[in-house]
C-alpha cells in the first residue's frame, strides 16, 4: 500500500522524497489500515458472549455512538453519530457492544444507507428481540469539501425492524426520546 501512496503523492505532482513526504506513503499507509479495522475483525468475536437474559420489555436506547466511517465512492470520510433502540424479547447486550458493532461496520468502504441496516440486522440477529431502530446522521466530505460543496448537509438514514416497523406508537417514541437534548 506504501507503495500506491508513493505513487499517488507523485501523480498530483509532488515529490515523495521531499522532507515532509519521505514518510507520507507508509503514514497513509497505517491510517488507511486502521480505518479499515472493519474488515479484519470478527463480530461473533465482538459480541464475546455478552448477551445475557433479561426480564425487561422496555425500550433500551443507546444513543449519540460516534462514528467514523470512509465513503465507498470518494473514499473520503463521514463523520457522525449513531442513535441505536431495541426492545428485548428476553435478551440484552452489553452496552459496549452496541459501539463496537457501530465500529465493526462503519470501519470500511461503506455507503451510509446500508451501514444503517448492517447495525439493524446484527441487533435484531444476535438478540432476536421484539424490534430494533437505528437512525444514523452524518457530514459527508464528499458533500461538504468536493461536488456541491454543503458545508451544513447533513444526511439522515434510519432502519426500522420488527415493532418500530409496525407500530407508529413506539417508532415515534424512539424518536421523541433520541431528540431530546
Amino acid at each position: 500500500m506504501e507503495e500506491y501512496y508513493k505513487k499517488i503523492i507523485e501523480e498530483i505532482g509532488e515529490d515523495p522524497e521531499r522532507e515532509g513526504l519521505r514518510k507520507t506513503p507508509k503514514r497513509a499507509a497505517d491510517a488507511m489500515k486502521f480505518l479499515m479495522k472493519g474488515y479484519d475483525e470478527d463480530l461473533d468475536k465482538i459480541i464475546n458472549g455478552a448477551i445475557f437474559q433479561a426480564e425487561s420489555k422496555d425500550m433500551i436506547i443507546c444513543r449519540d455512538i460516534e462514528l467514523y466511517s470512509v465513503c465507498e465512492h470518494h473514499m473520503l470520510p463521514f463523520i457522525g453519530k449513531c442513535h441505536i433502540a431495541y426492545i428485548p424479547n428476553k435478551n440484552v447486550i452489553g452496552l459496549s457492544k452496541l459501539s463496537r458493532i457501530v465500529d465493526y461496520y462503519a470501519r470500511r468502504l461503506q455507503i451510509q444507507e446500508r451501514l444503517t441496516k448492517e447495525i439493524a440486522d446484527t441487533v435484531m440477529k444476535y438478540l432476536d428481540p421484539v424490534g430494533v431502530a437505528v437512525v444514523v446522521e452524518a457530514r459527508h466530505l464528499c458533500m461538504m469539501m468536493r461536488g456541491v460543496e454543503k458545508q451544513n448537509s447533513v444526511m439522515q438514514t434510519s432502519a426500522m425492524l420488527g415493532i418500530f416497523r409496525k407500530e407508529p406508537a413506539t417508532r415515534a417514541e424512539f424518536f421523541n426520546l433520541i431528540n431530546r437534548k
